[in-house]
């Protein structure tokens, strides 16, 4: 049998949306740094999160996890196991979220475990902003 090999993580990005085309490529559709919402709690119809592994060979565990701002509880998360049959062959995972409130401001954060150890971790900082009238209303102007 070969040698396991720790694949490496060649990205992961939250996004709103991901397709494929007929030649295999992928495209991601609003690639989400963080979130601006009029008001709390708003709920997200669709996180995507797309996360490729390369460089690795064997079978290996995954874990994926959106944390709230207390750093301890799992707003959302999927896991499971992918393999890779060599160094040169890598797996593109896409975990779709569905339905997904928020409930709170601040800094949410995404994880990502492989094998159980902590692979890479960003945060999702969510700021409440209030629209403007004008904003509100498009069919107003602002009295200056």
């Amino acid at each position: 049998m070969a040698e396991t090999i720790l694949p490496d993580l060649q990205g992961c990005v939250l996004c709103e949306d991901v397709r494929q085309e007929i030649n295999g490529n992928f495209i991601l559709a609003g690639v989400i740094g963080g979130l601006v919402v009029p008001a709390l709690p708003v709920t997200a119809s669709k996180l995507c999160l797309f996360a490729r592994w390369c460089c690795g060979r064997g079978k290996f565990h995954y874990r994926y996890r959106i944390l709230l701002p207390d750093n301890t509880s799992m707003l959302a998360g999927a896991e499971g196991d992918f393999e890779l049959a060599s160094e040169e062959h890598h797996i593109t995972q896409l975990s779709v979220f569905g339905n997904v409130q928020f409930q709170q401001a601040g800094t949410y954060w995404v994880e990502v475990y492989l094998e159980g150890e902590l692979r890479l971790r960003f945060p999702l900082p969510l700021r409440v902003v209030a629209p403007r009238a004008a904003d509100a209303n498009p069919h107003v102007e602002p009295l200056n």
